[in-house]
């Protein structure tokens, strides 16, 4: 098995620290990174102001804590992570972090920043004791492009600082309709994301989805046929990973549905067809004063604040159509919201890369280390470097998922599509890599595996075989062996669903401080230390932490 890529990052920062043992500004530095490796991974929403980024967040944390109105707190960058009691700590531009009080208005969070406005906000830290949040760090971004500037600077100062790694690992991206400011944002992310590995790990969502077919039953199907033609952007294809339409206030709602809701929608599903068809024609037509239903009108508006029109006509056809109690049609709804679409393309197509993703940010901040502060010694973790890069096939993989779906594979178009599901367009674990069964044994994940390398080297060794050509068989081939050996360490008759990514750590071990809460960052008041030396220390260290 190839050594773990969390192991080789380990053993690059035990090498730093060696080096830069007399600068406890570096030590700091340090033991950030070290603490970004083992926590989980970073997953940013951002899009444009009014894309539905909190709503979905929501959805996603199962959960309504995200404020999703105009307040001063949605203009902060707010992290959303895992611990074991509540709690909200507010981290200002300049002074000490203040730890918020804990107030929630209808379920959502109210984050008061005080006698601060968001300009003078870095960011704000919401531990809160979600299962959701002990695989996954999400983080709630300002509008892109919107009439604030100061609002824009603020989320691509975060996602896209000019002198620094994103703090993101990957970034959920909403849009509404494609946008200059749209591929703007994805182009800076994936060249400061990536560095000279041009890795995209970004993917779209077509948000407030609904909206696309004006509500309609079948507006998911309209937001299908959009989302796919804009995945066929030639622009948007080489900037995210894919599109997919969601419909974010019915995912929150479903995700968070009330028995009340659920009898007031049974109650309008058992009325009268065409009084229900007249009822929900429009938004203004649910609102207003009718003898047809015994739901106030208050009743009305909270439901259409929490679905929409097209979420209480969903809601009323899954209830006639047989979901007979609130966890049915919470499922039923949460399926038709495309929620699920998006979940499982973070699990199967981030998650097995996350100690990449992680590593790859620390490793570029590491080399700004060694360039801004040489030093005797800095060749040992150049060579790290180096080394690190050779070990992360998983950068490759991504990078050539993009130019696959930008600008096609140089191959006939059955081998390009093989090859793009061999390094992970369809899923990262071995059997779907190859084509096969979910349930097949490493055996015979191990005999396709090596069929496979003789094939693509077949191809690569054939005279007709151009440097583009030679290029993807070596991705491909150095997939298939990764599959092929670690289907050999699994042993015969032994399933084997493990991915062949370079994400792996051989000694088994659960990610140390996964869920914890960050460590309060220290100040740096060393007297010795000269100002312009802390000040670029600090541009070094700024993304490596939240804190930073």
């Amino acid at each position: 098995m190839t050594a773990s890529i969390v192991g080789i990052t380990e053993q690059l920062l035990a090498t730093t620290r060696d080096v830069y043992a007399d600068d406890e500004s570096v030590l700091e530095i340090i033991d950030q990174l070290e603490e970004r490796l083992h926590e989980p991974l970073r997953l940013a929403l951002a899009g444009m102001v009014k894309a539905g980024k909190s709503t979905l967040l929501n959805a996603m944390l199962g959960e309504r804590i995200a404020p999703t109105d105009t307040g001063e707190c949605t203009r902060v960058v707010t992290w959303y992570r895992y611990s074991p009691t509540p709690t909200i700590t507010l981290h200002p531009r300049t002074g000490a972090p203040r730890r918020m009080p804990i107030r929630r208005d209808r379920g959502l969070l109210v984050l008061d920043l005080g006698d601060l406005s968001a300009e003078e906000v870095e960011w704000i830290d919401v531990g809160w004791p979600l299962q959701a949040l002990k695989s996954v760090i999400l983080i709630d971004t300002p509008g892109i492009a919107s009439l604030s500037a100061d609002t824009s600077t603020r989320a691509f100062r975060f996602l896209t600082p000019d002198d620094a790694p994103s703090a993101a690992d990957a970034v959920v991206y909403l849009l509404r309709h494609l946008h200059g400011s749209d591929v703007k944002f994805l182009e800076a992310f994936r060249d400061n994301a990536a560095g000279a590995a041009q890795t995209v790990c970004a993917v779209s969502v077509l948000s407030r989805a609904d909206e696309v077919g004006s509500g309609r039953i079948d507006s998911l199907l309209s937001a299908r046929r959009v989302a796919h033609r804009y995945q066929r952007d030639p622009e948007l294809a080489s900037l995210t990973l894919g599109v997919i339409p969601v419909t974010g206030l019915l995912a929150e709602g479903a995700r968070t549905l009330r028995e009340s809701e659920y009898i007031a929608f049974r109650e309008l599903s058992a009325l009268d067809r065409d009084e229900r068809e007249r009822l929900l024609v429009s938004a203004d037509r649910f609102l207003r004063e009718t003898d047809a239903t015994g739901l106030s009108v208050i009743v009305r508006r909270d439901l259409l604040a929490r679905f929409g029109i097209f979420g209480v006509r969903m809601a009323t056809a899954i209830i006639r159509g047989g979901a007979s109690s609130s966890s049915e049609l919470s499922e039923e709804l949460v399926q038709q919201s495309g929620l699920l679409e998006i979940q499982d393309f973070v699990a199967g197509q981030f998650q097995p890369r996350a100690a990449t993703l992680k590593a790859r940010g620390i490793v570029l901040q590491l080399e700004r280390l060694t360039r801004d502060f040489p030093r005797a010694g800095t060749e040992a973790i150049r060579a790290g470097i180096e080394h690190f890069t050779l070990a992360a096939h998983t950068l490759r993989e991504l990078s050539l998922l993009a130019d696959a779906r930008s600008k096609g594979l140089p191959l006939a178009d059955e081998d390009a599509a093989e090859a793009e599901r061999i390094i992970g367009a369809e899923g990262t674990d071995a059997p779907t890599r190859l084509g096969l069964s979910p349930q097949a044994d490493a055996a015979a994940v191990h005999a396709a595996a090596r069929e496979g390398v003789a094939r693509w080297r077949r191809m690569s060794s054939s005279p007709l075989a151009d440097r583009a050509v030679l290029d993807v068989c070596r991705v491909v081939i150095r997939t298939l062996e990764q599959i092929a050996s670690e289907a050999s360490e699994v042993g015969p008759g032994r399933s084997l669903r493990a991915t062949a990514s370079d994400d792996v750590d051989t000694a088994g071990r659960p990610p140390h401080g996964a869920g914890q809460d960050a460590a309060q960052q220290r100040q740096d008041d060393e007297p010795g230390l000269r100002r312009d030396h802390r000040l670029k220390l600090r541009a070094v260290g700024a993304q490596s932490h939240p804190l930073g």
